[in-house]
């Protein structure tokens, strides 16, 4: 975190965009979604995290397209990638993998524009987003939530994000469980 805190005393850092919208665009049918999953027995279409592990390629476009417009940091394609949301997919057991690829894709392109223009450093924030269930309204128990978002947290860490953006909160004890996360090891 200290070199991101370096650069902020030296200039103003911009964020990426939306990478939903931008997936969203390329219209993507079932069959493209699934990648490798393709026996998988659920509908994976909507899936839009899964596609840093099937369809790698749109991903890092989307990246490429941010820096190249002048982002100093990418958000992983991770919104949904923690236990709870996978569930709806039947893919709790690839929430780990999602987050460590999703890191992977964006560090890869980070440190390439680094390396090109090392006087403006590129940065990955492991982007955490809400669940599909509400603690608030008993869809979840808090101890659940905590749990799922730090595996989450875990795999983005281990993959190398510069720094965790928790957002889009719909319920506070969303957000509370996010905040638990000070047990993460530093980044």
């Amino acid at each position: 975190m200290s070199r991101i805190a370096d650069e902020l005393k030296k200039r103003i850092l911009v964020l990426d965009g939306a990478m939903g919208t931008l997936i969203q665009g390329h219209r993507l049918d079932e069959a493209a979604t699934r990648g490798r999953f393709k026996d998988h027995p659920c509908p994976l279409k909507g899936n839009n995290d899964l596609l840093s592990i099937t369809q790698p390629k749109i991903i890092e476009d989307i990246h490429r397209a941010y820096l190249d417009a002048g982002a100093d940091i990418l958000e992983t394609n991770t919104f949904n990638s923690n236990r709870i949301s996978m569930a709806d997919y039947q893919m709790e057991s690839l929430v780990h993998e999602l987050n460590v690829s999703a890191v992977h894709l964006a560090k890869k392109l980070t440190e390439a524009y680094t390396k090109k223009d090392p006087s403006k450093p590129r940065f990955v924030a492991g982007s955490m987003g809400p669940t599909t269930k509400l603690p608030s309204l008993g869809h979840v128990s808090f101890k659940q939530m905590s749990k799922s978002y730090y595996v989450q947290a875990k795999g983005l860490v281990e993959g190398g994000a510069d720094l965790l953006c928790v957002e889009t909160c719909q319920d506070l004890l969303q957000t509370k469980c996010r905040r638990l996360l000070e047990d993460v090891p530093p980044l």
